[in-house]
């Protein structure tokens, strides 16, 4: 029986090798764009923490919306506080947490809170922590400062959910 040995050449091994762990590498880093979402990008400058607020409702609505032209997608919510007030609620970029990742279905009783803000000429809720009756919680900004969570390290996100 005659034994078919093809010897793999090492540099085939390691261009292979290298194909497959630089998308991983990347994908780990995140996005190197934030599509606007950046610390001191526009946006993030309506978020003053000085201003934080709080509402209660019921979600109408889980949806994406484009905050401000030239922006990646956000994660956004429409809130029902009852009265015929019905507030649009920023939550997160969609590549941060996806309208079926923030934990919260239509329906659910929220306590959402945040800061208040008027971004081209509508009003809106630049939400830091959405939450759910006793136990959930979904936080994305530090109360404190107003700091994303999407600009941190996973190290600096833990140490901040507490």
């Amino acid at each position: 029986m005659k034994r078919f040995n093809h010897p793999i050449r090492p540099w085939l091994l390691i261009i292979l090798l290298m194909l497959l762990i630089t998308p991983l590498s990347a994908m780990a880093e995140g996005p190197q764009d934030m599509g606007g979402w950046d610390k001191d990008a526009p946006y993030n400058k309506f978020y003053d923490a000085r201003e934080l607020d709080s509402f209660k409702g019921y979600v109408k609505k889980i949806f994406t919306v484009v905050p401000m032209p030239g922006m990646s997608p956000a994660t956004a919510m429409l809130v029902d506080e009852g009265e015929d007030s019905v507030n649009l609620v920023h939550v997160c970029p969609e590549w941060f947490a996806g309208p079926q990742d923030i934990g919260v279905r239509r329906g659910d009783r929220v306590n959402v809170k945040g800061v208040w803000a008027e971004i081209d000429g509508e009003f809106v809720f630049m939400a830091s922590k959405v939450k759910k009756g006793d136990y959930f919680e979904f936080k994305v900004r530090v109360t404190s400062d107003g700091t994303p969570f999407w600009t941190m390290t996973p190290e600096e996100q833990e140490k901040n959910r507490n």
